[in-house]
């Protein structure tokens, strides 16, 4: 899956608009408006289409933590340079604050049935021995049962 993917797939699921999109990346270090969100929401067959990099991905991310979660006091968020699809799906863990159950809940709305010891193994440490790194038809399962669950219309 793309950053892009990832971003429209959130962005429809929980039908933010344009302003609360630009409110998401508030955080960044330059300005993100409308238009550079309109490009990153671009199909790729788009000539207007930009890809989105994976730090400005970490920071909508981090945005949509805080918009869930709510602001924690103190230092923000670390922005990650670079994302893998176990960050991403640590972050949206975070921000919809699931425990491993409601994960499994989500998977299996998409139709996807793993135990808990496995998804345990996408949430470890990168030099443990029972990591194990998330695919993209894990990511993708899993924001298709987020689709399924918070998509009103």
């Amino acid at each position: 899956m793309t950053n892009n993917d990832i971003l429209r797939r959130l962005r429809y699921t929980f039908e933010f608009s344009d302003d609360q999109m630009i409110g998401l990346f508030a955080s960044a270090p330059d300005e993100v408006n409308r238009a550079i969100i309109s490009d990153w929401l671009k199909k790729e067959e788009d000539p207007d289409f930009k890809e989105i990099d994976d730090m400005h991905l970490a920071i909508f991310l981090n945005g949509l933590i805080d918009e869930k979660r709510g602001k924690k006091e103190g230092a923000p968020a670390p922005v990650e340079k670079t994302l893998t699809n176990n960050v991403i799906l640590r972050k949206l863990k975070i921000a919809m604050n699931f425990r491993d159950e409601d994960i499994l809940d989500v998977l299996a709305k998409a139709d996807m049935k793993i135990s808990k010891h496995e998804l345990s193994a996408l949430f470890r440490n990168t030099n443990h021995a029972h990591y194990r790194l998330c695919n993209d038809q894990f990511l993708r399962s899993f924001l298709q049962g987020l689709q399924k669950i918070y998509r009103v219309s």
